[in-house]
């Protein structure tokens, strides 16, 4: 079948379909799959607990039911939602947001489909922007958004070891080059898949680099503060007319409600705004409908805090001790974990790729998400992004415990030890 470039790129064999469609196979059929791979976040049964109350209320409230499922939201989103954030982070931090600096999506995916071809790819002049990762590995959901090919570049890190298994990755400011063939500068934080948590000097130095060369910084902020709040590390948010914040409800506990957030200067919103009408016409409204009285009251910053922070924290040393010591033996090295709710396992000189890795644990029913799929724009050849995997450790710690007992004796086999 004869389709577009877009088709073919599109619908191409893609790090992330491969990540749903494992994810999707192994969550949705009874099977005996050790399921730490993809980034479902865990069933918190306090967390849970709200959501349920939540419906149920909004099922005995005279017509709320019929409104939530039979009536569109303006293309920006559901606006009482919005105002309630727009407060909340009014509240919280003293920004000057208001409802105008927020728009909703369906999921960040869409979220980060929209930023990344609105400031990279051809401009009215001809000229090529590209989307700058100043810091890599980074999420794997951002390699095929672009709607042109050579639409990413990134800048490998420095590591520092911390001890003979603990490594962290930081930006590598002395050769960063911001040019203008940058159209805009991303980071996650914390950072999906490592788990590294950007210092607050290294955001700023960032934001200030951003704003001299006049384009903007994108945050992702799908597990940061205010909320979820994964992250184990104290610092501080920042947000300015110059910084895109995303945010989402996912890793909250709802990721089945695609809800994504993004704060931004007023024309940027209005852009996404326009997007939205023409690729969906609104964003969902379950997820805000939900969730908005958590918002409105300031609930959603205590659960966060007090419930599902101490939860993955808690599984987040279980988890490092658990792999430290079934890993024992071999050479390896695991990212300092600051948030998120993964290990990144780095095994120097693996005499097998990270994909054959991630294949011999498949055949034996552990799930796992090989690391080469995370360097998106990185173009030299690296030995470090065939040495990496990632691990979930948010499900139950059972599974966790038998998992990472197979992930080590695959590893052994291939070390020869």
């Amino acid at each position: 079948m004869n389709v577009s470039r877009f088709g073919q790129k599109i619908a191409s064999t893609s790090g992330i379909g491969r990540l749903m469609e494992d994810l999707g196979n192994a969550m949705s059929q009874s099977s005996n799959t050790l399921m730490l791979g993809g980034g479902n976040p865990a069933h918190i049964p306090e967390v849970q607990k709200y959501f349920r109350d939540s419906i149920e209320k909004l099922l005995r409230d005279g017509s709320a039911f019929e409104k939530a499922i039979g009536n569109y939201d303006p293309p920006s989103g559901n606006i009482e939602f919005i105002e309630a954030v727009a407060k909340l982070l009014q509240k919280e931090y003293g920004w000057n947001i208001k409802s105008k600096n927020i728009a909703l999506t369906n999921g960040s995916q869409i979220a980060f489909f929209i930023l990344f071809n609105i400031f990279a790819g051809t401009y009215k002049d001809k000229t090529e922007k590209k989307i700058l990762f100043p810091l890599t590995p980074e999420y794997i959901g951002y390699c095929d958004v672009g709607m042109t090919d050579d639409f990413f570049i990134a800048q490998k890190p420095v590591i520092e070891h911390e001890d003979e298994q603990i490594f962290k990755y930081h930006i590598d400011f002395e050769n960063l080059k911001i040019d203008k063939s940058i159209g805009a500068v991303c980071v996650s934080r914390p950072t999906n898949p490592s788990g590294n948590v950007l210092t607050d000097h290294e955001i700023d130095r960032l934001s200030r680099l951003a704003s001299a060369n006049n384009i903007p910084l994108i945050i992702d902020n799908a597990y940061g503060l205010p909320f979820p709040n994964i992250i184990f590390t104290e610092i501080k948010s920042i947000w300015n007319e110059n910084i895109i914040l995303c945010l989402s409800l996912s890793k909250l506990g709802l990721p089945s409600a695609r809800t994504g957030i993004i704060l931004a200067n007023e024309e940027i919103i209005d852009m996404v705004s326009k997007v939205n009408a023409v690729m969906s016409l609104a964003p969902g409204g379950m997820g805000p409908v939900i969730t908005t009285d958590l918002i409105k009251t300031g609930q959603i910053i205590s659960l966060s805090r007090n419930i599902i922070r101490p939860f993955y924290h808690n599984k987040a040393k279980i988890s490092l001790e658990l792999a430290i010591r079934e890993l024992n033996g071999i050479k390896f090295h695991i990212h300092k974990p600051q948030g998120t709710f993964f290990l990144w396992l780095w095994f120097p000189e693996l005499p097998i790729t990270d994909t054959r890795l991630y294949e011999n644990l498949k055949q034996k029913n552990v799930l796992v998400v090989p690391g080469n799929y995370f360097f998106p724009g990185l173009k030299e050849n690296w030995p470090h992004k065939n040495q990496c995997i990632r691990v979930n450790y948010s499900q139950d710690s059972a599974i966790f415990r038998k998992g990472i007992k197979i992930i080590a004796e695959e590893v052994k086999i291939a070390y020869n030890v």
